[in-house]
């Protein structure tokens, strides 16, 4: 692996690493990550094991926090936070001046979600398979401000139909919002197409790809969104409180946040203030300046893997685990949809899902257990219990998924 963390996005783009055809070896990325000699971590979809780079980055600053002061440390860090903007924008595709710094996705989605107007009647599109966070947000408005919230149905595979979200679309929607990967399964919905239809209709688009980036390319001219926002501790393997959130230059203008500090306005005279041009706007002044530097430092790492290599890597993984898991009498996989990434969730007949996480823990097994609370509108509608869900990744072997299985298997005897 070249060491280029912290390099400039142009040159990834000279390198064209994000396209990059190499396979992702395996042992190196193992070995710069110090979790893989304690644990088969398959609980990526919560968050991701750093890799070295990324730790030596944030306590490279919090030492230097520690001897110099925060706010001298970050003015001295100056460079190395402006590269994470640049990092971002390279990630997804779109200009440096497009991107904010938040402190997770949820406060992300939330800036982008509640800076939109609503009024009675307006019409709020979603998906089915959407995360607690995000549907209580649309409730919550659709209380407030008499708008109207609405699940487009699923298609025969188990995806948000594109059909059905055409019939719908009409002059009274002013928002659609979906995830693109799920938080409780191996879905991946088809988020271009839906963009396809929301610039053709005009209809602001607010794309959740926090278990998408890390793991999939993102590209937000191809997925057509205004908005997106992700979180770094997931698939990007970044620390814990930080994320980021895109909006258009087309948008831009038309949005106000829903609250305001020092960061994202001006106090230009006693009673007046004038709000910050670009998504400053979006960002508090308080932050975590090293969690910060770290998420660039994990993008930098993703970039130089390639965003390709990675999910044809993780998406074997999870193929490889759903096949196996499939053989096990009492064993059900719940994963949906026509393209799958690298979370698998599955229940085992006659014993609770945390139960069977519980087991798998004791054997030095990561895995986290999906609840029903946490996605209710997919949850009701397919009928499901609480699920187990193993989220693989690229460092993650063959012999580990092996074991996994093994020791499912082995719960029921």
């Amino acid at each position: 692996m070249c060491a280029i963390y912290g390099a400039h996005p142009s040159h990834f783009q000279l390198l064209g690493l994000q396209s990059a055809p190499v396979a992702i070896d395996v042992e190196r990325v193992r070995a710069d990550t110090p979790g893989c000699q304690r644990v088969a971590h398959f609980n990526n979809a919560g968050a991701g094991l750093m890799a070295r780079p990324v730790l030596d980055a944030v306590v490279d600053h919090l030492q230097l926090e520690a001897r110099i002061g925060g706010y001298e440390a970050q003015a001295e860090a100056g460079e190395r936070i402006d590269h994470v903007y640049h990092a971002v924008a390279a990630l997804i595709g779109c200009h440096r001046h497009e991107v904010a710094l938040v402190e997770n996705t949820t406060r992300a989605w939330d800036m982008a979600f509640y800076s939109l107007p609503f009024g009675p009647g307006d019409r709020i599109l979603t998906s089915q398979c959407e995360y607690v966070s995000n549907a209580v947000a649309f409730l919550h408005v659709a209380r407030r401000t008499g708008a109207v919230v609405e699940v487009v149905p699923n298609d025969e595979h188990g995806q948000l139909s594109v059909d059905a979200l055409r019939g719908m679309l009409d002059e009274r929607v002013k928002l659609i919002a979906i995830t693109y990967v799920p938080t409780h399964g191996g879905l991946v919905n088809p988020a271009a197409e839906v963009g396809l239809l929301a610039r053709d209709a005009g209809v602001p688009y607010l794309l959740d790809a926090c278990q998408a980036a890390g793991q999939l390319p993102l590209d937000v001219a191809e997925l057509g969104c205004d908005m997106l926002t992700a979180t770094a501790r997931k698939y990007l393997r970044g620390p814990r409180g930080t994320g980021f959130l895109y909006v258009s230059e087309r948008l831009l203008s038309d949005i106000e946040p829903p609250f305001l500090d020092l960061q994202s306005a001006a106090w230009v005279a006693g009673r007046t203030y004038e709000i910050r041009p670009g998504p400053l706007r979006f960002e508090t002044w308080e932050c975590a300046v090293a969690a910060r530097i770290g998420l660039g430092v994990a993008i930098d790492y993703a970039l130089d893997l390639g965003l390709h290599a990675i999910e044809r890597r993780v998406a074997a993984l999870a193929d490889r685990m759903r096949a196996q898991l499939a053989t096990i009498p009492g064993v059900v996989v719940h994963d949906q949809g026509v393209r799958r990434c690298g979370i698998v969730t599955f229940t085992v007949e006659g014993i609770a899902s945390a139960g069977v996480a519980a087991v798998l823990r004791d054997r030095g097994i990561n895995v986290s257990v999906s609840r029903a609370e946490f996605a209710r509108f997919d949850f009701e509608a397919r009928g499901l219990p609480d699920l187990v869900r193993a989220s693989a990744h690229y460092y993650n072997t063959e012999a580990e998924v092996d074991r996994l299985c093994d020791a499912v298997a082995g719960v029921q005897l």
